[in-house]
């Protein structure tokens, strides 16, 4: 629970750093990620946190352009801290029992295999998108 908490306020704060650094330059690209920056690739997850400043603007559509794992780190960094929180209020693990059940329905082979050829669709679309 710790883990995801401060993941969450880092990834928070990290938003409001570029939030701050876009309002200063526009053309302002701070990029992080060690693979786009040795190779000039981008990964899969590049774009993740533009996708996510583009939902907390409402902007869903231009989200899901940029990369779509920002719906899901956004929906992520949303509802934890959230959930978290009614369960040490409640003394209960409802969070950890998800976590649970998700990791289980993604071990399933077939599962697996979708969500690994959803990723290479992404990181081809990516990279096409010269992101």
């Amino acid at each position: 629970y710790l883990f995801i908490i401060l993941a969450c306020f880092v990834g928070y704060g990290w938003l409001f750093f570029l939030s701050q650094i876009h309002h200063q330059t526009q053309d302002f690209d701070l990029t992080v990620c060690l693979l786009k920056r040795t190779t000039s690739i981008p990964c899969p997850s590049c774009g993740t946190s533009r996708a996510v400043m583009e939902i907390s603007k409402g902007n869903v559509i231009s989200s899901v352009f940029i990369n779509p794992f920002g719906i899901l780190v956004a929906l992520i960094m949303l509802l934890s801290p959230f959930w978290i929180g009614y369960d040490f209020l409640l003394k209960k693990d409802t969070f950890y029992q998800f976590y649970q059940n998700v990791e289980a329905f993604l071990r399933k082979r077939k599962i697996a295999i979708a969500c690994i050829v959803l990723v290479l669709i992404n990181w081809i679309w990516n990279i096409n998108k010269n992101l």
